[in-house]
């Protein structure tokens, strides 16, 4: 293990590195944020001068209604993070309770907020950042969870300088500071040394982690490489060589050993607390990953070196000219009133302290000297604005718009398009300009997701009942992890089993008297993420199309109003739909009239029981012919052959026997399906008469 002293000095290291790689592109991203969202837009000099001289500089910020186009564009397609089963051990089932789970994960911890500052950063600044953490569920146990958290402050994480991954999936380093002052230092670590670099200002140490008289606190992040076995068994399964060793008593005495080996590798994460000198606290983290996901901008490389630009980056230079050229338009609409009077030498001797004050003062006369052949005094004529400050105001903001590529419809404006055609044109060109922004934070969610399906397996480890969520926001419990259940506990067959509450939905598999539980320390997903609108935009997208259909299909309201009702977004549509799906035949509503259901099941237990005689008789053929030495034993299987005849001419009749009841099966819901026309057909006869006479 790891000295302290070593440690620390990694550490400093690790961070000066990190401060020396990104210090050029955090301070144009600083000046992004302060220019956009801060207003901070005039040169301190240029300003500075101007206001000694009275000057306005005013600043008309165009940029935030750039950057929110692009910011709530992308909440209105919350992206879903979806797992599919890969390997061994792993089942569709389980994947869908990973998928509810993680939705539940999200919903607790508010990752929408996590994701929505991340990418909103990422526009403004050029990169924010998510965190994946763990949590003890309640106070008063031992059980964790799995949080979702945003990082408010994108410039307080350093990540890996050699990283050339999109997302955080290669960093070996990482941090996460924070400022504390000496007393608040000394007060939630009284043991750890709270001084020792103030004393040598010139340390660069010491302008590191003692900033204007506070104490940098980091979490230092680490991922080591671990080399392993990878071992093969005679069953086929592959595992580490760990994992073997843990149960290899359990292995040998199912007669499973070894079959083969190669070289392998895994990764350790620890997270470190470092306060400048100290080591403050040491945590081992169960997953492979650093849980830290940047939200990139717009990325490129440049001599090895990758370079992040926000959306307002290159537009930061017309926004200035906007702001000069409308500057300069109020200054001169502003300095009309104060034009000066025009007289000849002498005129303006009589009520001299009037005409001093006469452009800041209302006054109900101002006497003059009348001077033989000169005109009275006159007050200089206003020329009106230049246009060519009017067209240049312009110009700036259509260079603005051009830069980001985001355009008046896009915005939401009137732009020269007329049609409906040209408008959504023009919108879908300004979402391609700046789709790849949402396409990184659609990125860097399919890595959290990756992080979250990662650490399931090692933090959900225990028989646990857990939370899910399903799409469209209803919940359920599942029970995971937990022992095999007897065959008395399960469900009826055929019928998925439940919780007490009746929300349990997915279906376990029955195998030999034992019922197949979720077991969430098995098999492997992998993650990927779907993008497109909510659920409650697609939910009444699909009422919409519903009623459309109706109006075109009026016989149709009878059959689909359940489903309509379920559709819409308002109090009470869950109970109305349940309601007119009662009213609805059994045929419509998907359900087999109770003496189909008797003929089914006899159909399959006379079906079962004749393919299990078949499949008997077949082995007991097969040990005859493997005994057959002389001509009794030759006797003995044409015997049997004979026997094999016949019940597979008993067979032939059950199937047959079972066609003229599949058919009269038919018959019975052909006769239900004519009953159920004639009663909406009467229907619709007692209704219209009554619609008349309204």
């Amino acid at each position: 293990m790891a000295k302290d002293s070593d440690i620390l000095k990694d550490a400093q290291e690790d961070f000066k590195n990190c401060v020396d790689a990104e210090s050029d592109m955090r301070k144009a991203a600083l000046d992004d944020l302060e220019f956009s969202r801060l207003g901070k837009q005039w040169p301190e000099e240029v300003e500075s001068a101007r206001r000694k001289e009275g000057r306005p500089c005013l600043t008309i910020n165009r940029l935030p209604a750039f950057i929110k186009q692009v910011t709530n564009d992308a909440r209105q397609s919350r992206p879903s993070i979806i797992t599919k089963p890969v390997g061994d051990g792993a089942d569709k089932d389980t994947s869908k309770i990973l998928n509810d789970l993680i939705r539940n994960i999200e919903t607790v911890s508010s990752a929408d907020i996590a994701y929505d500052t991340a990418l909103d950063f990422a526009v403004t600044c050029g990169v924010g950042y998510i965190v994946v953490r763990t949590d003890y569920a309640h106070d008063d146990v031992f059980d964790q969870d799995i949080c979702i958290e945003r990082i408010s402050n994108p410039f307080s994480v350093y990540g890996d300088f050699e990283s050339k991954s999109a997302t955080s999936d290669d960093w070996n380093r990482a941090f996460i500071t924070d400022l504390y002052s000496k007393a608040a230092f000394e007060k939630k670590w009284p043991d750890a040394q709270s001084s020792g670099f103030e004393a040598d200002t010139q340390d660069e140490n010491a302008q590191l982690w003692f900033v204007d008289k506070s104490i940098r606190v980091a979490e230092y992040w680490t991922r080591d490489e671990v080399p392993t076995k990878l071992l093969q068994l005679t069953d086929g399964m592959v595992m580490q060589e760990a994992e073997y060793l843990k149960i290899k008593d359990l292995l040998d005495a199912q007669g499973i050993k070894v079959k083969g080996d190669r070289p392998s590798k895994t990764h350790k994460v620890t997270q470190r607390l470092i306060g400048g000198t100290d080591v403050l606290e040491t945590n081992e983290w169960p997953g492979k990953y650093i849980p830290i996901i940047p939200v990139y901008g717009d990325e490129i490389n440049v001599n090895g070196k990758r370079h992040f630009h926000s959306l307002v980056r290159f537009a930061k230079d017309p926004q200035r000219m906007f702001n000069y050229w409308r500057t300069a338009s109020t200054e001169l609409v502003a300095l009309a009133p104060k034009a000066p009077y025009i007289g000849a030498t002498g005129a303006f001797a009589t009520d001299a302290a009037k005409w001093a004050t006469a452009n800041t003062a209302n006054h109900a006369y101002i006497e003059y000297d009348d001077i033989p052949g000169s005109a009275p005094p006159q007050r200089q004529s206003f020329a009106g604005v230049p246009a060519g400050a009017l067209q240049e105001a312009l110009n700036a903001s259509d260079d603005m718009k051009n830069i980001m590529g985001l355009h008046d419809a896009s915005l939401g404006a009137k732009s020269n398009e007329t049609s409906g055609k040209a408008i959504m044109a023009r919108q879908r060109e300004g979402d391609v300009s700046t789709f790849n922004f949402i396409d990184n934070r659609n990125r860097a969610i399919e890595h959290v997701g990756r992080i979250i399906v990662d650490l399931i397996p090692k933090v959900y480890t225990v028989p646990r009942i857990l939370r899910c969520i399903k799409e469209d926001g209803s919940t359920y419990n599942v029970p995971v992890n937990q022992p095999a259940m007897p065959a008395q506990q399960q469900q009826a067959p055929g019928q998925p089993p439940q919780e007490p509450d009746g929300s349990y939905e997915p279906a376990n598999e029955h195998i030999e008297g034992i019922t197949k539980l979720f077991d969430l320390t098995v098999g492997k997903y992998d993650v990927s993420v779907s993008a497109g609108p909510s659920y409650t935009s697609k939910r009444q997208e699909s009422a919409d199309q519903m009623m459309e259909f109706i109006r075109v299909f009026p016989q149709s309201a009878p059959l689909i109003g359940d489903l309509l009702a379920k559709n819409l977004d308002w109090p009470g549509a869950d109970d109305v739909s349940n309601r007119l799906k009662a009213m609805l035949p059994p045929q419509a509503a998907g359900q087999v009239p109770p003496q189909v259901q008797q003929l089914q099941q006899q159909l399959q237990q006379q079906d079962g029981m004749a393919k299990q005689a078949v499949q008997q008789l077949q082995q007991q053929l097969q040990q005859l012919q493997q005994q057959v030495n002389d001509k009794r034993a030759d006797m003995e299987l044409k015997s049997r052959e004979l026997e094999i005849k016949e019940m597979e001419a008993k067979t032939k009749r059950i199937e047959t026997l079972g066609k003229l009841e599949s058919e009269e099966k038919d018959r019975q819901l052909a006769f239900a399906q004519s009953q159920n026309d004639a009663f909406i057909a009467q229907h619709h006869e007692q209704t219209e008469p009554q619609e008349i006479e309204q």
